[in-house]
């Protein structure tokens, strides 16, 4: 008696998965075929970081050090130079002589940008950031001055 309840238990689950797969059998697929089909993203996505410049060619850094200071797991690193009043790099009195972004460090927490007092640094929406070396992903002041071009679609919320 019990093995004839123990296969209808049986039988009953089994129905139950196979409802559960016809079901999400004729649902549109939740992954996308990357990098054909450009994933999509919320606009509020973190991705790689990206200086920024005016609308005048100038920096919007000026060196102050508040990303580097409140990155919590140190991968900024500023070295500051006084900036030369005939040909500016930046609208303070210093710039960013030198901006590295360790990627392999970051965990892109977005503090540097709510820290940053000019705007000048925002959390893009790249995301594919493989490389072969670690000392790749070390990434200078003039890769982040390049503005991104993310293969994805943001979401309209």
């Amino acid at each position: 008696m019990s093995a004839l309840v123990n296969a209808v238990k049986g039988l009953i689950q089994h129905l139950r998965a196979m409802g559960i797969t016809l079901r999400y059998l004729f649902m549109k697929p939740v992954t996308v075929q990357y990098p054909e089909q450009p994933p999509e993203i919320y606009p509020r996505f973190r991705g790689r970081h990206e200086l920024q410049r005016y609308e005048n060619g100038l920096e919007r850094c000026v060196a102050c050090g508040l990303c580097a200071a409140v990155c919590p797991s140190g991968a900024i690193y500023v070295e500051a130079a006084e900036n030369d009043p005939e040909h500016p790099v930046s609208l303070g009195e210093r710039y960013a002589k030198r901006y590295e972004i360790n990627m392999t460090r970051c965990i892109f927490c977005g503090y540097c940008e709510e820290a940053c007092p000019k705007g000048a640094i925002v959390m893009g929406h790249e995301f594919a950031l493989a490389d072969f070396g670690r000392h790749e992903l070390v990434y200078s002041k003039e890769q982040l001055l390049e503005p991104a071009h993310p293969h994805v679609i943001v979401k309209q919320v």
